[in-house]
């Protein structure tokens, strides 16, 4: 009887397991991209964003003091179409394999705004989207330009969205939506390259 007992959570835990795998394994996402996502895409940094939530920019008559839709320093070269469409996803919550306003993945992130601000598609996985660029280095990044991240095995599994001045959007496991710095520790060791969509 104590054996019985024994057994019945593990068959239950066995049961839960079987039903997890089947719904990963019903996505339209690569097996291997969606373990890697769910146990690495960027290991739960605890960082503090630069910017968390969507900005209203301060009025100013003054051009020197004008500021970007993100409440960044204003130039004139600043694309803000792309500034509006990542302020208007800021604060979005992240969600693995999730491609809406409930909850997005870095990847869809990433693709979404090049789809809205670019008009261009790119592949679904942060690991496919190298098929989609010419690879740069740090000092070559451009906005606009892709930043490619890896993980603690050495895998591309992060993506954003370069701005300017070292800053990035990307969905980020720990504060979804948001802009970080590439000047952090951790973007800093695990940035791989930058990558500028051919044309």
């Amino acid at each position: 009887m104590k054996r019985t007992l024994h057994i019945i959570p593990l068959l239950c835990l066995l049961f839960a397991s079987c039903d997890v795998l089947k719904n990963f394994m019903s996505r339209d996402l690569e097996e291997e991209d969606f373990i890697i996502g769910q146990l690495y895409v960027d290991e739960l940094v605890h960082e503090t964003p630069v910017i968390a939530q969507p900005v209203t920019p301060r009025a100013s008559s003054s051009p020197a003091n004008r500021t970007n839709p993100l409440g960044l320093d204003y130039s004139p070269s600043d694309n803000h179409e792309l500034y509006q469409a990542i302020n208007s996803w800021l604060g979005v919550p992240y969600k693995y394999g999730g491609n809406d306003r409930n909850g997005i993945d870095c990847s869809a992130f990433v693709g979404t705004i090049y789809k809205q601000v670019y008009g261009v598609t790119l592949h679904r996985s942060a690991n496919d989207m190298l098929r989609d660029v010419k690879l740069i280095s740090r000092a070559q990044l451009r906005e606009g330009d892709i930043l490619f991240f890896t993980n603690s095995k050495g895998k591309v599994s992060h993506v954003g969205i370069y701005l300017k001045d070292q800053l990035f959007a990307h969905a980020s496991t720990s504060n979804g939506v948001s802009v970080s710095s590439l000047d952090n520790v951790y973007w800093t060791k695990h940035f791989y390259k930058g990558g500028r969509v051919k044309k």
